[in-house]
This record gives structure tokens, sequence and C-alpha cells, in this order.
């Protein structure tokens, strides 16, 4: 599912909702678990899992393309935990 995918199956839901005000609440849906985790945090939402993030060692990497050795920074990586429902629920 792409975002104009969820954007509209909220639309079908809410049918007194405008185009505009869907937009807006997914936008600041998301905006608010980008920035919690930009801020170290975990994101949680029950039944469907925890959002947080994994530090990565610096590292030397080689560019697939040349074979040219390159380093690679240090870095934050977002994560996904699926939750135990989610999880049940593929699985049967």
């Amino acid at each position: 599912m792409i975002r104009s995918e969820l954007v509209q199956k909220v639309a079908d839901e809410n049918p007194g909702l405008t185009p505009r005000e869907i937009e807006a609440i997914i936008s600041t849906f998301f905006d608010q678990i980008v920035d919690r985790l930009a801020a170290d945090g975990r994101v949680e939402l029950r039944g469907f899992g925890a959002f947080s993030t994994r530090a990565r060692d610096a590292r030397t990497g080689r560019n697939p393309r040349t074979g040219e050795v390159v380093d690679v920074d240090a870095k934050r990586v977002p994560y996904f935990k699926p939750g135990k429902d989610m999880r049940v629920r593929l699985n049967v």
C-alpha cells in the first residue's frame, strides 16, 4: 500500500472528512513518528508494532560499480519490531 492508497482508504471509511483534512491527519501521524525517532525515541502502536532506531558503527565498504573502497560513517537506522497480533495474523 502506498500513501495515496492509504489516503483513499481513510476517505472511503470517513466520508465526512475532506481530502485535505485526511492528508493533514496522515502527514501529522507520520511526521510525529519521524520526529520522535529523530529525538532517539521509540513509538509503539499496540497490536501493530514498535518503531525505534539502532546504531550502526562506522565501517569500510565498497562501491559495487567500481570496487573502490569507501568509508561509511556511523549512523542510526530505523528499526521495526512487529507486535504479537501482527505476527499471529501473518502466520495463520
